[in-house]
């Protein structure tokens, strides 16, 4: 058997008369499936010994591999019996992103029988993983193993080439699973879409999967995370974001199951506040939520090594590398917590001396990238950070607004609000809305050309309720109004009746709000 590595594969055919022969009598031997991992040029890199129902090919880390490619090398294996190519030999074709995978199987006599090989499919309107192709007799394997992934790989870079070389930033494919209606997991992933590219993602493309039961070991069974693997393959994406807040069983299951970035929902939140928080206090709330959210994904991962100083020759106890990271954490979250607390004193402080010298505050509220840091910009003239993407002021801004009659406020910007606030963000979240506490006037800034204003509406409500903040004057400003159809303005109006209509980027429409705000100070 070990003289196998020796062996040099052809390409044509996948293996000569002898090999074929030579391979079916070990099987027929030792009465276990045999499995050989060879490369493109045709020499043996593994030989793998199964049992007589299967093989388990080992980690592959050490071999080629790639985000958007095959890998580079193709299995070769026997069955003892007439079946072919089950479902877990396709199964590692698409998680191991194998260049195709061949079955031989061997008769009673211990001679070659049948021949039957599968490869991955390019991008293909049906969605086809995986191509299969019927048995044949052993002798009429005339399949050309190298021609065909030269074809498959030219046909995958089509659709742009490895990301490796990609000189924009990494492709993610998002993924939506849960009970929900259809058109509100729709929703949520445009959402999510959004957040992607805020963090720098492109979009490749997106599955939703509609379940009676949420799968709690890995959220989604196997097959479909086989089909979510081509998916990923053929559109070139190296990141899996899902939409629900994934438990570290699940984490762990999937990161598992395929070999890309696996992140979800929390994650991409967090990732977008470590990229906007720009002050100490920020900072510090984005680090203890992230700590908050590593602590129970802490997972052992090597036992070998897993217990320091622990006795006499390390054999007592002692307190594991796990522990240890864990106590570390627990300990950092706590001073955290206590540099916090200096921070919100100061805080308390400024805002203390705002009242001594009685200038009324007010502050803008409303969904994330709604335009409030554009119309604090316009009614300022100032010229703090204004992007079209999600949560891209996270820190809360203050600038003065003198009115005609020589009355000067101070108007503060605060973060976005967002849908289903995952529970490891909130208490970081509700931190940076402390300004709205003094407030004496909220100004609620709602997208009025979003499709799903009125739901928007009712989040950052729901907000200012948790706060004990919806007993405040508010002013309800309809920004972005140029951007909604004629026919749609007046329905608007009609929901938002005490909506004033603005667009932040026009002086002109902002009349209207400066003497509601003006009236009620």
């Amino acid at each position: 058997m070990s003289r196998l590595y020796f062996r040099k594969f052809p390409p044509v055919a996948g293996f000569t008369p002898e090999q074929a022969k030579e391979l079916a009598s070990l099987t027929y031997q030792v009465k276990r499936q045999i499995g050989l991992l060879i490369d493109r040029r045709g020499q043996v890199l593994m030989v793998i010994v199964g049992d007589q129902g299967g093989i388990l090919i080992p980690a592959l880390d050490r071999l080629r591999q790639g985000s958007g490619r095959l890998r580079g090398i193709r299995l070769l294996h026997t069955h003892l019996n007439q079946t072919c190519l089950t479902r877990d030999d396709l199964m590692d074709l698409v998680f191991l992103r194998l260049d195709s995978v061949s079955v031989l199987t061997v008769d009673a006599q211990g001679f070659p029988d049948l021949f039957q090989w599968a490869h991955l499919m390019p991008p293909n309107r049906a969605r086809k993983p995986y191509q299969v192709y019927d048995p044949v007799n052993w002798s009429r394997a005339g399949v050309d193993h190298q021609a065909s992934v030269e074809s498959l790989e030219k046909e995958l870079g089509r659709m742009g080439a490895s990301l490796e070389e990609l000189p924009r930033g990494e492709s993610a494919l998002l993924v939506s699973v849960g009970t929900r209606p259809r058109k509100e997991m729709e929703k949520s992933l445009e959402e999510l879409g959004a957040l992607a590219r805020t963090a720098g993602l492109d979009v490749a493309d997106s599955l939703i999967q509609k379940v009676a039961r949420v799968n709690p070991k890995s959220i989604l069974g196997r097959g479909k995370v086989a089909e979510l693997e081509v998916m990923a393959l053929q559109s070139n994406a190296s990141v899996l974001i899902f939409d629900q807040e994934l438990s570290p069983t699940q984490l762990r299951n999937l990161a598992a199951l395929t070999d890309r970035k696996v992140i979800d929902r929390t994650q991409l939140i967090l990732d977008i506040f470590a990229q906007h928080a720009t002050s100490r206090a920020g900072k510090l709330q984005v680090e203890m939520a992230q700590l908050k959210y590593t602590l129970p994904r802490l997972i052992k991962q090597d036992r070998a090594l897993s217990r320091l100083a622990g006795g006499i020759g390390g054999r007592g106890p002692g307190e594991t590398k796990l522990e240890l990271d864990r106590r570390k954490i627990r300990d950092r979250i706590t001073r955290i917590r206590m540099e916090m607390q200096k921070i919100r004193r100061h805080r308390e402080n400024i805002r203390a001396r705002r009242v001594d010298t009685d200038v009324p505050v007010i502050s803008l509220v409303g969904y994330t990238n709604a335009g409030k840091s554009t119309l604090l910009n316009t009614l300022t003239r100032s010229s703090i950070l204004a992007q079209d993407k999600l949560f891209a002021p996270l820190d809360p801004t203050s600038r003065r607004l003198r009115f005609p009659d020589e009355k000067e406020v101070v108007l503060t910007d605060t973060v976005g609000v967002i849908k289903d606030l995952p529970e490891d963000l909130r208490e970081a979240f509700m931190a940076t809305l402390e300004e709205l506490s003094l407030a004496s006037i909220l100004v609620h800034v709602a997208d009025a050309s979003h499709p799903d204003v009125e739901e928007q509406v009712k989040a950052v409500e729901d907000i200012l309720r948790l706060l004990d903040l919806d007993q405040k004057p508010l002013v309800l400003v309809l920004n972005k109004w140029d951007l909604v159809p004629l026919e749609k303005r007046q329905i608007l109006q009609n929901i938002f009746r005490q909506g004033i209509p603005t667009s932040a980027m026009d002086e002109n429409t902002l009349v209207p709000l400066v003497r509601s705000l003006e009236q009620r100070i």
